[in-house]
């Protein structure tokens, strides 16, 4: 399933979706399914990623930079949206 941004989309599956996004901390799903997306998450880049996550404002220049933690923060943003979608 795809989930849409600005200037990009992810796609995960709808099992996945599941298991990254619900009540509570999501963080250890989301790290344990991060390598299944990784590849993916870098050839739309660190930059783009950055650049959308700055618009919620939930996270300064500083924490921006990191991209490990803002493909974490994408990968279960995406997947809520998925799921409200679907």
């Amino acid at each position: 399933m795809w989930a849409s941004f600005n200037t990009f989309e992810i796609n995960i599956t709808k099992k996945d979706a599941k298991t990254m996004s619900h009540q509570g901390n999501c963080i250890t799903e989301v790290r344990a399914l991060l390598p299944k997306y990784e590849k993916q998450l870098k050839k739309i880049g660190n930059e783009k990623i950055a650049s959308e996550l700055k618009e919620y404002g939930a996270w300064d220049k500083n924490e921006l930079k990191d991209e490990k933690d803002n493909f974490e923060r994408i990968l279960w943003i995406a997947s809520g949206n998925i799921l409200e979608d679907n």
